[in-house]
């Protein structure tokens, strides 16, 4: 029986490794998709580091990139698993090393990439509805946690061209987006809000490009998770 028992158990581990994405597959991924290096660079470099089940993964973009959340929040079970520029798609195609470690939470931010490529809100939060599904499935016991896109700021800025006009997207994005992530077992926390100036802008002094963020905003960003970090 032992034997049968370890017998299974190799098969099973065997199993897995196949079907694990690898750093080849995730280059050739890049590249026929069109991803930057920098996508490849670090879908790479989290496939190999990978995650456990005590991990709190931190899943996104340009905007979770630029945070070195274990010191923001003094919690070494922290992994940043942002990459600049990315897309839903791009999350999809490096879900893998995500959900295989099966981590204790998992905290999702991405859509602001897909709204600079000119994709309506509905198309935005039903495929961001798809990678949510994918998770939950995947990766039952992980807790996760779906954050509204975050305000930009074209007013006062007027940096990033493909984002002009698209702060209606981004608040369509969240309406859209909240009913999915809470019908999919999901807890939403709406970060937006909590950012915005009088006019529903990302307030011009939490950034210096109108998309990204200062440390100040970063802080007021902790402030909205903090709770769900320490549930």
């Amino acid at each position: 029986m032992r034997r049968f028992s370890l017998f299974i158990i190799a098969v099973v581990s065997a199993l897995a490794a196949m079907a694990a994405v690898t750093d080849a597959q995730l280059v050739e991924i890049q590249k026929q998709r069109g991803y930057t290096e920098l996508w490849g660079q670090r879908a790479t470099l989290f496939n190999t580091l990978g995650c456990d089940s005590t991990d709190i993964v931190m899943f996104g973009n340009s905007l979770t990139h630029g945070d070195e959340w274990h010191e923001l929040f003094n919690d070494h079970r922290i992994l940043n698993r942002g990459i600049n520029g990315d897309v839903v798609q791009g999350l999809i195609d490096r879900l893998d090393c995500i959900v295989d470690g099966h981590p204790a939470k998992i905290f999702l931010l991405i859509g602001a990439n897909d709204v600079s490529h000119n994709l309506t809100a509905d198309s935005i939060a039903t495929a961001i509805g798809g990678l949510i599904e994918q998770i939950r499935r995947r990766s039952p016991g992980s807790r996760l946690y779906v954050q509204s896109l975050l305000p930009i700021n074209n007013k006062d800025f007027n940096r990033y061209k493909a984002m002009a006009g698209k702060e209606q997207v981004i608040r369509d994005v969240n309406i859209l987006l909240e009913p999915i992530a809470r019908a999919n077992g999901a807890t939403w926390i709406n970060v937006h809000d909590a950012l915005v100036d009088q006019d529903g802008n990302l307030r011009a002094d939490l950034t210096n490009d109108g998309l990204h963020l200062l440390g100040q905003g970063y802080l007021i960003w902790r402030e909205k998770l903090l709770p769900y970090i320490n549930e």
